[in-house]
């Protein structure tokens, strides 16, 4: 039980640190078997975190959709990061902040007993780490297992959490709306989770919803789900997704004074866009040209 409490830390402060010197390494020789064994596993997992993303950042990307985000990380490459299942518990929730990660397990008597319980619980470590600007995201073993409800959740809303993000299913609905922040879950149950798992590690690396999601990726939820960023590519993704906002407005615009087929100007990739097109050409009108802009054929920056 000791060594259970004393691994968690232990793991994320070698994952976070820089490479052991050699005195460091000499002293940790005389750590007790279980601990160098975690330590040195811990250094091979390289670090859980992937970077930062600053408060100013999240604030632009609270200001995009879903949908422009998604697009600029698919320009870019990046694997799908679209949260499957998990949609917004009341209408107009939004969220946008760094990820806490929680990972669920599924339950077994050992796991139970050598979990650490009561307040030092991974589950209650991770809560106390969020705030406005932070999204608590919970991997939990299956869709209808509830990763928690009214009780467990009344701290986050004292805390002012910036949004709770989970694969799994939240229980008393109706306490949780009326506390007010974003919560987007797979579905909602009146079932107990603790009958089919148990939390087990805060701010690990997880998998929600088919994606990697890292302690301080960015979250941006909406009305159409949940997108995670990856903190270090953050600031291009904004880039190209800002940009696409930008156009598509004015393409909209244009289709609104000008009724006719979108086809004329959409879809379009960024990073693709012609000049002489007639939606490159329609940009130009509007001052937006290759010299200011990633968006067209030759100009892309990332």
């Amino acid at each position: 039980m000791a060594f259970a409490r004393a691994a968690g830390p232990l793991r994320q402060l070698l994952r976070t640190s820089p490479l052991m010197s050699p005195a460091t390494r000499t002293m940790g020789a005389s750590f007790p078997p279980a601990i160098r064994a975690t330590a040195m596993r811990a250094m091979a997992l390289g670090p859980a975190s992937g970077g930062s993303v600053s408060d100013e950042m999240l604030a632009k990307l609270s200001k995009l959709s879903t949908q422009a985000i998604i697009d600029g990380l698919w320009v870019m490459g990046w694997p799908t990061s679209f949260i499957e299942g998990a949609r917004p518990l009341g209408k107009g929730q939004k969220c946008a902040g760094r990820a806490v990660t929680l990972r669920f397990v599924p339950q077994r008597p050992d796991i139970q007993a050598d979990k650490p319980g009561g307040g030092e619980s991974p589950e209650y470590e991770a809560f106390e780490k969020c705030g406005n600007n932070e999204v608590l995201v919970m991997s939990s073993v299956g869709p209808w297992e509830s990763v928690g409800g009214d009780i467990k959740f009344l701290r986050l809303k004292q805390l002012n959490v910036g949004g709770l993000v989970t694969d799994g299913s939240v229980r008393d609905t109706d306490e949780l709306l009326n506390y007010g922040f974003p919560v987007f879950s797979f579905s909602t149950t009146p079932k107990q989770g603790p009958a089919a798992m148990q939390p087990w590690e805060c701010n690990g690396v997880i998998e929600c919803g088919g994606v990697v999601v890292r302690p301080g990726d960015a979250i941006v939820g909406d009305q159409d789900g949940v997108v995670v960023v990856p903190a270090k590519a953050v600031d291009k993704v904004y880039s190209i997704a800002h940009g696409r906002e930008v156009i598509e407005g004015l393409v909209k615009a244009e289709l609104e004074a000008n009724p006719g087929p979108p086809g004329k100007f959409y879809p379009f990739m960024s990073g693709k866009i012609k000049v002489d097109s007639p939606l490159g050409k329609l940009l130009a009108t509007k001052g937006i040209t290759p010299a200011n802009s990633n968006q067209f054929e030759g100009s892309a920056d990332w």
